[in-house]
């Protein structure tokens, strides 16, 4: 069965904040476990979907995960330029990984954004553990920008996110 990219539906935004919170606590990428003030916004779909283009992937009727896509000039971008869209929050159920759906939720953003008037160039933001992820990008033509890396905790020494770009 075919994975399916597609904007998330309103009766799905909390499922896809559990998957999204559920996957960050798992792998160990919040700072401060249960505590954190990031899982609020992982959880947090629905304002998501007001200011940005929230998609998941599908197979069948399982939600697999999610992404939010921050078209060129978005209210969203962490780290996008003017002429940049961006990549935020993706991530897909520890059961469902393995079968594609993070390497389609990144090529419908990218897709998205050859579609937008005027993007140039797409941005994202990573954790230096998200190995298979950093393989991902990197097999789609996403090359690290360490000049761009920061942190987005400043109280919080070392938690400096990579970030990554693909030209367009």
């Amino acid at each position: 069965m075919d994975i399916r990219i597609r904007r998330a539906q309103p009766g799905e935004y909390d499922t896809l904040g559990e998957i999204l919170a559920q996957a960050y606590l798992q792998d160990g990428l919040l700072e401060f476990g249960e505590s954190d003030w990031y899982l609020d916004e992982l959880r947090d779909v629905a304002k998501r979907a007001a200011a940005a283009d929230v998609l998941v992937a599908t197979q069948g009727d399982q939600l697999l995960g999610g992404v939010t896509f921050v078209p060129s000039g978005g209210p969203m971008a962490d780290l996008a330029r003017p002429s940049e869209a961006e990549i935020r929050m993706l991530a897909v159920a520890r059961a469902a990984r393995g079968r594609g759906a993070g390497e389609a939720l990144v090529r419908a953003c990218v897709d998205r954004s050859r579609a937008t008037a005027g993007c140039t160039a797409v941005v994202l933001s990573t954790q230096r553990t998200m190995h298979a992820a950093h393989r991902v990008y990197e097999r789609l033509g996403f090359v690290r920008v360490p000049e761009r890396d920061w942190n987005p905790l400043p109280d919080v020494e070392g938690f400096t996110l990579l970030t990554y770009q693909l030209t367009l």
